[in-house]
């Protein structure tokens, strides 16, 4: 089992702490109408980006999913960049192409953006993992995805290609349990992790609202697949604290739920490990969750006072 120094505790608590200040951040600035698209909100699964993108290389890939910003907050991209493409202007990392949908990346961190349309990160996550053994390095790509997007064609097609070059890819299925409203049981056949079985991979179904779950689970995958050893499958099973978008009535929810997910989160059940095993006081994660909110606070301060962009923006990046 990989030991985690607690160190490395305080940075995944940091990091999810991060995840959820800006996630409030986000809902106001979408509330005062400065946020110029929809919101899906990662509120509670905060512990699946942390643990999951920790384990990664500044030059390993990734493709991050639609539910929050976590993925890409961990992997180290600009606050201010990602704050200007949800206000779709000039200091976004797409210079206002995005028109508020997040679609950012970034090439000197391995983030290769978010798909256009649910499952097609599963073949541009392949293409990455057959570049890195193609030249010969041992760069790794991890690939979010949620439990529903796991029954788009393009699973089966870029799995079962990543299993059989033995390319190295780490698949994390987040299962939430809905498919937008759709529970996971009315959708999906059996369990999403025994289909690594069919293709010969490794699979494990971890608890994703457990951070160092995730973290031990992930960094295996990842040796793994540095090493030439192929993917693995990581189905974590988590709760979102919100509706699949803001707005959601989440009729399909009962009282009783939603009611008992505020004892699943996954930042105060760290909070009270850090301070029962001594690594951190109260006083201490207080300090430091006033420290993030600042930073937050001048991120948006940043990308605020950027212009939006004119005409000319749809010109450029163009190729034929």
């Amino acid at each position: 089992m990989t030991a985690i120094s607690p160190a490395t505790l305080l940075e995944l608590y940091e990091s999810m702490v991060t995840m959820k200040l800006w996630d409030q951040t986000a809902l106001r600035l979408l509330q005062e109408g400065r946020v110029l698209a929809g919101y899906h909100s990662g509120r509670g699964q905060e512990a699946i980006p942390a643990g999951g993108v920790a384990p990664l290389r500044r030059d390993d890939y990734l493709m991050y999913a639609h539910r929050g910003f976590g993925y890409t907050i961990a992997k180290g991209m600009s606050l201010a960049a990602m704050f200007g493409d949800l206000m779709a202007n000039t200091a976004g990392a797409t210079g206002g192409l995005g028109a508020g949908i997040p679609h950012f990346a970034d090439p000197e961190l391995g983030i290769l953006g978010q798909g256009g349309t649910l499952g097609s990160c599963f073949g541009i996550a392949t293409g990455a993992a057959f570049s890195a053994k193609y030249r010969g390095t041992d760069q790794v790509v991890v690939c979010f995805f949620g439990d529903g997007t796991a029954n788009r064609g393009a699973f089966h097609e870029s799995v079962n290609a990543a299993a059989a070059w033995k390319l190295p890819v780490v698949w994390i299925c987040e299962n939430n349990g809905y498919a937008v409203s759709v529970p996971v049981a009315e959708s999906t056949a059996g369990r999403i992790v025994d289909r690594a079985v069919g293709y010969g991979m490794p699979g494990v179904r971890i608890d994703g609202m457990d951070v160092t779950e995730v973290y031990r689970a992930t960094c295996e995958a990842v040796d793994r697949a540095r090493a030439g050893e192929g993917p693995t499958l990581i189905e974590a099973m988590c709760h979102r604290f919100r509706g699949h978008y803001e707005g959601d009535p989440q009729v399909y929810r009962t009282e009783e739920e939603t009611e008992r997910l505020s004892a699943l989160d996954p930042i105060t059940n760290l909070a009270a490990r850090l301070v029962a095993d001594g690594i951190a006081t109260e006083e201490r994660l207080g300090e430091l969750e006033v420290g993030v909110q600042d930073t937050i606070d001048r991120a948006v301060e940043e990308a605020s006072s950027a212009p939006m962009p004119g005409p000319e923006r749809i010109y450029e990046g163009l190729y034929v």
